[in-house]
């Protein structure tokens, strides 16, 4: 077996956890998010897909701030859970108004930006895509950290477009994995709202 081919394998394996892990807004989704940057990395510039190497240097810092964001109000001043944890932790939420005019203006400057880049800088052959799922996987990322369920929405989209182009691109495994996830988010998206229900369900408190 080539170390292509064990990494592939791996990265799915992770990447099914991890989506599992969204799917119920756990926050040991971070955690996975730390692994899966390593090996998405060495695949992507292998592959020649050079925004998504990239990308994964932002998963990376996004990782870090995702678990810190979805955890620190579930504590106590003193750094430890509290009984109050499940009232206290980070709600799912809609996106305001402005904040999705606003990742809509980020999302649209930076998929510019890595298009010129790929196109002018690299020997990509698939500048275009590559620079769209890139900037919206960005933008998709800073939305599940702050706990947005919109960003299901985004990833449905970055997941159906990243299909094809690992296809295309001779990734098949990695193709198969995002077909499950263009489904999944779907569903995610309407877990997310049964879980912002239950948040607002008086019983619950």
């Amino acid at each position: 077996m080539s170390i292509d081919l064990a990494l592939e394998i791996a990265g799915f394996s992770l990447g099914l956890l991890y989506l599992w892990w969204e799917y119920h807004a756990d926050a040991r989704l971070w955690l996975a998010s730390v692994v899966m940057p390593a090996i998405s990395m060495w695949i992507y510039f292998r592959k020649g897909l050079y925004a998504d190497f990239g990308i994964n240097i932002y998963y990376l810092a996004i990782a870090a701030y995702g678990y810190w964001a979805w955890t620190r109000s579930a504590r106590g001043k003193d750094g430890h859970a509290g009984a109050s944890r499940k009232e206290k932790a980070m709600p799912v939420r809609h996106i305001p108004f402005r904040v999705a005019l606003g990742s809509a203006a980020v999302f649209a400057v930076v998929w510019a930006a890595i298009y010129l880049f790929l196109s002018r800088c690299t020997d990509s052959n698939v500048p275009l895509c590559d620079a769209f799922t890139t900037a919206l996987s960005i933008v998709a990322l800073w939305l599940l950290a702050r706990k947005y369920a919109e960003q299901w929405l985004a990833w449905m989209v970055v997941d159906a477009v990243c299909v094809g182009l690992y296809i295309y691109k001779g990734i098949p495994l990695y193709a198969a994995l995002y077909a499950i996830y263009t489904v999944i988010a779907a569903f995610g998206y309407r877990k997310w709202l049964d879980i912002m229900k239950q948040q607002n369900d008086p019983c619950n408190e």
